[in-house]
């Protein structure tokens, strides 16, 4: 980097912090000890920063660096879906944990279910896909950009030297701040980051005079064919039950939406974010990679999005566009690092451990620290992979489907006993592992939706035949209640 680009750089990444804690200081409630306030910031986010956060959250490497880096406008799918998966967040999903007053999805199901213990169950699948999966992307992601866009070597020492230093300011946002912080510095980032990947967008069309001529017309298709990555007919299986997931049971995403006073005010930023996604993200993720195959060609390891913005912006704005990615990153870090520790000292030390947590914040500390230093362990496995966002769906199968099971069979059947949910979740694990690793008989996508039905009629059946209880479908018939009442 060049002075100037290192001066903006630092400029902007310490302006973004500074005006965090200036809105921060003097709101916290009970102070950062109090569970409520720092894993939902007291119930206090207005429907501008629900909605900022939670776009800034998924909008991290693995979209800007990942799906640019396939250099085609199929994967343009993923964020058209998201559009389906944020209105059943807000319609299907929203009402019910505002209802249940939980802290935790996973909370909701214990009330479902009357049982401490498929919550827990759930809490760590969740953990595992963050740890495992998540935090490591995104981290050799950021890496992955900056090397690229500024042409040094791509070796795993430079990875991790980068890796590290994101690791470490991304930890320190959800260490001191909680998810106030966390959702401030998201939107404040993301009309940064919004703002310069449109100009990036725009500015790559201008290099080539919107001519996109020469490009491989299935690089410009949104009918993608069997041997795509997205085929035309998962779109009709598997894609929808992925959003549904992701967007409404997954932490990560809906603690934003149950930190707002009111169920309408989380409702108004869940559908701004659906608007965003449907209106800028798709441009932003798919124009400047279809764009860098006609300048560079076929560009290996997720490399394309970075080469382009080097090619395409000034050099001031580089080094403000290597804030912007900055901010992405850090917002999506500390944010699952955040919804973390929420579901481990909410779900699993309370319930096993200690039921009386009152130092919430050092808990929460001592979790971000342990599962930051993890993923960096596992940065090396996501540098030797082809597509990043593939691996990234395709390995989250194996947690996503068997854990919507579980919230598929508390909200729409009565008298079902917990262990047999549980049965569900873990045979619906092995069942895609071997659809996905070992059978293959299909694409990944469609094997996530055969997981799902699979997971909820083992579900259904285990509930019959091992422990005798007859399930009840409760839509339509008022909300499930738990065993007993």
């Amino acid at each position: 980097m060049s002075t100037v680009q290192v001066a903006v750089f630092i400029a902007i990444t310490a302006l973004i912090a500074f005006v965090t804690y200036m809105h921060c200081r003097g709101k916290r409630g009970t102070g950062p000890q109090d569970e409520r306030d720092y894993f939902l910031a007291n119930g206090s986010l207005p429907w501008f920063f629900v909605a900022g956060s939670i776009t800034l959250t998924n909008l991290s490497t693995d979209q800007l660096v990942s799906m640019n880096g396939n250099q085609m406008l199929l994967v343009a799918w993923w964020e058209f879906a998201a559009v389906v998966g944020l209105f059943i967040l807000a319609y299907v999903f929203l009402p019910v944990y505002y209802r249940e007053q939980c802290t935790t999805t996973t909370e909701l199901l214990q009330k479902k279910f009357g049982d401490k213990h498929i919550r827990a169950l759930i809490s760590v699948l969740f953990l595992a896909g963050n740890l495992f999966i998540f935090l490591p992307a995104i981290l050799y992601g950021g890496s992955r950009f900056f090397l690229s866009m500024l042409g040094l070597d791509g070796g795993i020492e430079n990875l991790m030297i980068s890796s590290v230093l994101l690791a470490s300011i991304g930890a320190a946002y959800a260490i001191f701040g909680g998810l106030r912080a966390v959702a401030v510095s998201d939107t404040y980032s993301g009309v940064l980051v919004l703002g310069l990947a449109i100009l990036v967008a725009y500015l790559a069309l201008v290099a080539i005079d919107f001519d996109l001529s020469g490009i491989p017309a299935e690089r410009l298709t949104l009918i993608g064919d069997n041997d795509s990555d997205i085929p035309w007919h998962t779109l009709l299986t598997g894609m929808i039950f992925i959003q549904t997931f992701y967007w409404s049971t997954n932490q990560t995403i809906t603690q934003r939406a149950m930190a707002s006073p009111t169920i309408r005010e989380a409702q108004k930023g869940v559908l701004a974010a659906a608007g965003i996604r449907l209106l800028i993200v798709p441009l932003i993720v798919v124009v400047p990679g279809i764009v860098s195959y006609k300048l560079f060609g076929d560009v290996p390891s997720d490399g394309a999005y970075g080469m382009i913005v080097a090619e395409v912006l000034p050099l001031w704005l580089s080094g403000a566009f290597a804030a912007a990615i900055v901010a992405a990153i850090l917002t999506s870090f500390n944010s699952i690092l955040n919804a973390s520790a929420a579901l481990y000292v909410c779900d699993i030390h309370e319930a096993y451990v200690r039921e009386d947590v009152t130092r919430v914040g050092r808990l929460g500390a001592i979790v971000s620290v342990v599962m930051s230093v993890l993923a960096l362990g596992l940065v090396p496995f996501f540098a030797t992979q082809e597509s990043l966002i593939n691996t990234v769906q395709q390995l989250y199968g194996l947690l996503s489907m068997p854990i919507l099971s579980a919230f598929v069979v508390g909200l729409c059947f009565r008298n079902v006993e917990a262990r047999a949910a549980m049965i569900g979740v873990v045979l619906g694990v092995a069942f895609y592992a071997y659809w996905s690793m070992i059978w293959q008989p299909a694409h990944y996508i469609h094997g996530m939706a055969v997981t799902l039905i699979f997971a909820v009629l083992v579900s259904l059946l285990a509930n019959r035949i091992v422990f005798r209880r007859s399930a009840e479908l409760a839509i339509g018939q008022g909300d499930p209640q738990p065993l007993g009442t």
